[in-house]
């Protein structure tokens, strides 16, 4: 031991506890030439007396607390013994100090292994009175109470989890959820190896109820609760202003809720199969975007709009909007969050000029018109109408307050088409043309003669479609058509507009030889020897019409009139396509037969062609490519002739 601890002499003692010759005397360790000796920081002969530690002159002498020579000198308390402290006693003895600790290190390594073969001996089982969602898994091993746990919450983890969030209710399957239990990472937290004194207190007096572990399947447990935000949200109302009946009403508005997606799912896992359902979620508000404030504002402007006649000035007339009229233009829409008044522009022009007589001047577009049998292109003219959008701000203004009047100027209106426009079609050349025999009823020629000048003029712009029965249209007395001839149901009956088939027939082989897109056309149900077989039209108004599409990329204007006992139709445009048509001649001929009659309306009809099938096709190249090509066939009935028989009984 080391000898610096004490001073050169105990102030009361007879000799140091080291003598002369001890471990710690003049020439031990700490002696007159020690590292502690005479000239050693603490004294004469070292730091406590001449001979070591505790001699005579000690810090601890005869009258220190551990008697005369050092705290435990050899008489004890208050004695005159040998020491015993630090190291050995001046004659050689051992000093107890080290063997206590050691002893007492002993005995702390001793208790430890103890407490270590306790918790080891208890580590392959848990505490028990141990409980883990209800399921008694005390004194089991770890594979024991795993088993127990599946076995015993299998059952209870296909029971639907009941949700409820406010007014709502919902369920959830756990599997589908992605929520299972982990039984193994449950039992592992309860049982193994551990120095916890909690886990050796529960196995000495009893455990508890213990966490459940959940394996949980993040992105299928996400995905349920996103659909729960669906299923359980409640929509909030957008007030709302309308009119019925030229009255104004209002919808209330009225506030929704939805789920705090993060609670929710802190909810479910932490109560699933330890509490009971059904579990109540939280929810939070949702605002409707159209506040009950807003729709009160609203509905205060929709009984001012309707409160009464809005008097409009325009062109010195001055037509008169009543509160139903002003309830048909004006409405109530969200824009941007906010409850808005809208009037409808394009009705606010017709509800005005309805109460006006000739206000507007409609512009007349420029057009074409055949000058010396060719189209020629005529300026239009200007017209008058309303701006939409000054129409309809001024009478929301007037409808919005207390003064009930206002005006809107007469613009100019621009004709949609003009010289310029109607030039740069391309409209210079005959590009295709045909022409079909008349016969000899004059009423049928009349239809004609009507037909023709209603499709002549007709624009066909690149693009577009061209219909014979709106051209035509009306086909009525009133437009200048008459009865005439016709064939309906397989009847040859008289209707308005009779023999306008042949205008079908002419228009038709006009668009087909100009190489245009064969859109819709219908044959008829027998053959007459003045159309070409096969390649013929009629036309049926509400049923059939014919029609063929431009698709090149110049304009076409039809021309059409009746010369020489023959119908005539020619298309003006810029030449482009170039057409090589065949047929294959009539086939599967089916010859007529004579059909008796002897009804009391019987009508003898001479008869006309066999039946027959037939197949046509074209080929249509621009310059020497072929671009497109297209085959139709048809098959005729027979024309029988009819013989009226006279009828069994009679007298004649």
């Amino acid at each position: 031991m080391a000898a610096s601890a004490q001073g050169p002499a105990a102030p009361n003692g007879q000799g140091g506890p080291p003598g002369p010759n001890g471990p710690n005397g003049p020439n031990g360790p700490n002696g007159p030439n020690g590292p502690n000796g005479p000239n050693g920081p603490n004294g004469p002969n070292g730091p406590h007396g001449p001979n070591g530690p505790h001699g005579s002159n000690g810090s601890n002498g005869s009258s220190g607390p551990n008697g005369p020579n050092g705290p435990m000198g050899p008489y004890g308390s208050g004695g005159s013994g040998e020491g015993e402290f630090f190291g050995l006693a001046g004659d050689g003895a051992p000093r107890r100090g080290p063997k206590i600790a050691l002893l007492s290190v002993l005995a702390v390594v001793v208790l430890f292994g103890i407490y270590a073969l306790a918790a080891w001996g208890v580590s392959d089982t848990t505490p028990g009175d141990t409980t883990v969602a209800g399921v008694d898994v005390g004194g089991m091993t770890q594979a024991e109470a795993a088993s127990a746990l599946t076995e015993q919450l299998a059952p209870r983890a296909k029971e639907p989890i009941e949700l409820t969030a406010g007014e709502g209710k919902a369920q959830l399957s756990a599997e589908p959820s992605g929520l299972s239990v982990d039984a193994e990472a449950t039992v592992a937290e309860l049982t193994g190896f551990s120095l916890s004194p909690a886990r050796l207190w529960a196995h000495m007096f009893g455990g508890s109820d213990e966490e459940l572990v959940l394996a949980v399947d993040e992105e299928k447990f996400d995905s349920a609760v996103a659909g729960l935000e669906d299923s359980l949200a409640v929509d909030a109302v957008d007030g709302t202003v309308a009119f019925v009946d030229g009255k104004a009403v209002k919808t209330d508005a009225e506030e929704g809720s939805r789920i705090v997606a993060s609670e929710t799912a802190r909810i479910i896992q932490e109560r699933w199969l330890l509490q009971d359902g059904p579990f109540d979620l939280p929810v939070e508000p949702v605002e409707p975007a159209i506040t009950q404030e807003e729709t009160d504002e609203g509905f205060v402007v929709a009984q001012k709009v309707v409160s009464a006649p809005v008097t409009v000035s325009v062109g010195e007339q001055s037509p008169v909007l009543s509160p139903e009229v002003l309830a048909g233009l004006v409405r109530f829409e969200q824009r941007d969050g906010k409850l808005a008044t809208i009037v409808d522009r394009k009705a606010t022009v017709e509800a005005v000029v309805a109460g006006t007589t000739d206000l507007l001047q409609l512009p007349d577009d420029a057009h074409f018109e055949f000058v010396s049998g060719t189209p020629t292109v005529v300026e239009g003219k200007t017209g008058t109408t309303l701006d939409p959008a000054e129409a309809g701000k001024a009478v929301r203004i007037a409808a919005q307050s207390d003064d009930r009047e206002t005006s809107v100027e007469l613009v100019e209106q621009d004709p949609k088409e003009t010289v310029e426009s109607l030039e740069a079609l391309g409209v210079k050349e005959v590009v295709s043309e045909f022409h079909t025999p008349l016969t000899n009823e004059p009423v049928r020629t009349d239809n004609l003669e009507r037909g023709a000048e209603m499709i002549t003029g007709d624009l066909i712009k690149p693009g577009e479609t061209f219909s014979l029965l709106d051209a035509l249209a009306p086909i009525t007395l009133e437009n200048g058509y008459f009865d005439a001839g016709v064939v309906e149901n397989g009847m040859h009956v008289e209707a308005v507009g009779g023999g306008l088939s042949q205008m079908a027939t002419t228009t038709f082989n006009a668009g087909f030889f100009a190489g245009y897109e064969d859109v819709e056309h219908h044959a008829h149900s027998y053959w007459f020897p003045r159309y070409p077989p096969g390649r013929e039209a009629t036309i049926y108004v509400g049923a059939k019409d014919m029609k063929f599409t431009n698709d090149t990329p110049y304009g076409a204007v039809l021309q059409s009139y009746v010369a020489d006992n023959e119908l005539w139709v020619k298309v003006w445009s810029t030449k482009h396509y170039r057409v090589e048509e065949s047929t294959s001649g009539k086939q599967s001929i089916v010859p007529k037969t004579v059909i008796h009659d002897s009804s009391a309306d019987c009508k003898p009809y001479p008869g006309g062609e066999d039946g027959f099938s037939i197949s046509i096709h074209r080929k249509v190249f621009v310059g020497d490519e072929l671009a497109k090509e297209n085959s139709f066939n048809h098959s005729y009935n027979p024309d029988n002739p009819v013989v009226c028989d006279k009828p069994q009984g009679s007298g004649d």
